[in-house]
């Protein structure tokens, strides 16, 4: 009897037609996967096969635009899903109404897989489980549109004591790389304890998902530099490692984020579906990918009525050459550029998914340019030395590291926000950094790079959106109180006069633009909340709270607003506008 091991996620849904979404699974044998809606609507789809694993992306069509409808999952002609004693209401799939100019989506990143429950969970409340249990709690609560997943949706390199028990009785962790996950079967674990939780499983079935990897998708740091990546390939258990993470990462996230006209021209989709197993044409793709970034596009475009999403690869399509790093691939900032500006004028907001921030603290922002800069060799041998090694221990690899690109990122954002097609909001969503904060620039119009060509200017002019930074982390990790004070310093005066005295050590010119804090830094398990309806925008900041029981996992536990604003106004109300105002006289 086939049964389902892992899902159902919905994932795709149409806001063109509004007629059409896909709904993952994971299975435990071959099978042919059906899902059936309330309404009528069907797909079926039948499972594909890699490394011993049977999935499916099903296409449901024939939905209604600008409706709920509730919908089961059947394998092989038996009922799945909803589990017969599921306490949750009926997983549904909603669909946008015609000419939809209002979404709503919620973001954030770094989630560890939630402790057992007779498990004292060390980090609190995990804030994806607080949203399943508000919504579940009233299925007439208002839900997000979209859920972006902004990086580490697993962690390969930090494993629970459940995965720990589990590689023990597999093989000898006293050989690398240890307590990591060292192949595809083990990838297939982290899916497993993050997404069969019960909430965040009811979640994911019934709001929709896109996501993207971070580091920790593969491992931490992953393609810091030319150095780290040749340390990493020098050793013996690297290439299983690395083309593992991306195998899983297709099969588990990427998929899900195309759209069913982008699956059906996907030759590696119909390579893997055409084969009764599928392993090798995988294989044979990742490590490609590995090998050459070029030959992969992990980024990918949504469009939420007049809303634009462009989630952004940070981390498989960097160049890592010391004298010509970029934190995108000349293919990879062209694609960029060409979605940004397609058809301009036919959104209102453009929303930048990059799982690292573009504006930092500034004395972050400033040691990153200025290790660039050692590393590069601006100070010797012997201060690149030091730089790469300060690099790796401090995680010194954000879009400051790789200045030239920071600089075009800069540019594409002040050029996509002016003129007279200009969105009414250029956001940058980011996580990563386990704080949230919000962070506004200030553009230098005449400002001049030491490069520019005689009597030319390398500044541009302000513009006309309302560009921001929005960083939203973690979902479910931790800071220690040193990096936290790190953090707040790094915001401050003082830090700003650290900061300057780096960069002219280094000899690094001034970023393209400067910027305030004018949010934040807010600590703890959240999640931040866009609501854009046509030229308006406001953001919600909710945090995992608990209430009780501080040793039961989630008891008590729920989602407390602590910061509310309108992003036209900058006007905020919550408990931390205290900690904002203080912040507009110091950025």
């Amino acid at each position: 009897m086939t049964g389902l091991r892992l899902g159902p996620l919905l994932r795709y849904v149409d806001w063109e037609s509004g007629d059409h979404a896909t709904v993952w699974i994971e299975a435990d044998r071959p099978c042919t996967a059906e899902v059936r809606c309330a309404s009528g609507a069907h797909g079926s789809a039948h499972t594909f096969q890699v490394a011993g694993h049977h999935y499916a992306l099903i296409p449901v069509r024939g939905l209604t635009p600008g409706s709920s409808t509730e919908y089961e999952v059947l394998l092989d002609s038996r009922r799945v899903w909803p589990q017969a004693d599921s306490p949750f209401p009926a997983s549904t799939i909603r669909t946008p109404a015609p000419a939809a100019d209002a979404a709503q989506i919620t973001f954030g990143s770094c989630r560890w897989a939630t402790s057992p429950a007779d498990e004292r969970d060390p980090v609190g409340p995990d804030a994806l489980d607080t949203l399943a249990t508000r919504l579940a709690a009233d299925p007439r609560a208002e839900r997000p549109d979209v859920l972006l997943l902004l990086g580490d949706q697993v962690y390969a390199d930090e494993t629970s004591k459940a995965t720990r028990r589990r590689i023990d009785a597999r093989r000898n962790p006293q050989e690398a790389p240890g307590f990591e996950v060292a192949d595809y079967e083990e990838y297939t674990w982290l899916y497993d304890e993050s997404w069969k939780d019960p909430e965040v499983r009811w979640l994911l079935s019934t709001v929709p998902s896109c996501m993207i990897f971070d580091d920790h998708d593969v491992i931490d740091d992953w393609n810091t530099s030319a150095a780290w990546l040749a340390d990493m390939r020098a050793t013996p258990w690297w290439r299983e490692r690395i083309l593992s993470g991306l195998m899983s990462y297709w099969v588990y996230q990427h998929l899900g984020n195309l759209s069913p006209a982008e699956l059906a021209e996907d030759p590696l989709y119909a390579a893997v579906r055409s084969t009764p197993d599928g392993t090798d044409a995988l294989r044979h793709f990742a490590a490609q990918a590995a090998a050459e970034p070029a030959a992969a596009r992990w980024s990918y475009r949504r469009d939420f009525g007049r809303t634009r999403l462009l989630m952004v690869d940070n981390r498989a399509a960097r160049v890592l050459d010391e004298q010509n790093r970029a934190m995108l691939d000349e293919e990879e900032a062209r694609w960029l550029r060409d979605q940004a500006f397609q058809a301009p004028g036919s959104y209102d907001h453009l929303l930048v998914g990059s799982s690292l921030p573009w504006l930092l603290p500034q004395l972050i922002h400033s040691a990153e340019g200025w290790v660039a800069a050692l590393c590069r060799g601006e100070r010797g041998a012997r201060w690149a030395r030091f730089g790469e090694d300060l690099r790796r221990r401090s995680d010194l690899e954000h879009w400051a590291a790789f200045p030239s690109s920071f600089r075009k990122l800069t540019r594409l954002i002040a050029e996509v926000g002016s003129g007279p097609d200009a969105p009414a909001t250029v956001c940058v969503l980011s996580g990563d950094v386990h704080h949230a904060y919000i962070a506004e620039p200030r553009w230098r119009a005449k400002w001049r790079h030491p490069d520019a060509e005689a009597g030319g200017q390398s500044g541009v002019a302000p513009p006309h959106a309302r560009v921001l930074q929005l960083t939203c982390s973690p979902v479910h990790n931790s800071i220690p109180l040193v990096i936290r004070l790190g953090f707040r310093f790094g915001w401050s005066r003082a830090g700003r006069w650290v900061g300057r005295a780096l960069r002219r050590h280094g000899r690094v010119t001034r970023p393209l633009v400067s910027w305030r804090r004018t949010g934040g830094p807010w600590f703890g398990n959240q999640l931040m909340t866009l609501t854009l309806r046509g030229r308006s925008a406001s953001l919600r900041l909710d945090q995992a709270q608990r209430q009780a029981n501080r040793d039961v996992r989630g008891a008590g536990a729920r989602l407390v607003t602590v910061d509310e604003r309108d992003l036209a106004t900058d006007q905020g109300r919550g408990p931390a506008a205290a900690d904002r105002d203080g912040a507009r006289s110091g950025g």
